[in-house]
């Protein structure tokens, strides 16, 4: 029986060009997104309105608004509290975003990224 001609592994010709190829474009698409991203905010309110903490997609602090009526002075504690909380609400939403922005392209590698 004659053995059939083809390539070592498989491979047809420019496969392995196609794949450089495609790998520069997601790579490209993955930069794009994650400029994209750092771009966003994200914003979080706690205590009923009380407190609203925003970070970028960069995950800096941008903004931390609070109501007066929030502050008083026999109970900081409390205040700190929802600070903390809305921060890291705000914080859990960007890397939210960013795993959702990144899966895209690394669901399919398989625990290869």
């Amino acid at each position: 029986m004659a053995k059939r001609g083809g390539f070592p592994g498989g491979m047809v010709p420019g496969g392995m060009n196609n794949l450089m190829k495609q790998a520069q474009r997601m790579q490209r698409q993955m930069e794009e997104s994650a400029k994209e991203l750092e771009t966003k905010e994200f914003t979080a309110t706690v205590g009923g309105g009380v407190v609203t903490a925003t970070v970028s997609g960069k995950k800096d602090l941008k903004e931390v608004k609070i109501d007066p009526e929030a502050v008083d002075p026999d109970d900081v504690e409390t205040l700190q509290d929802m600070i903390v909380a809305a921060v890291n609400e705000a914080m859990k939403q960007a890397d939210e975003a960013s795993q959702a922005a990144m899966g895209r392209f690394t669901g399919g590698l398989g625990g290869l990224m």
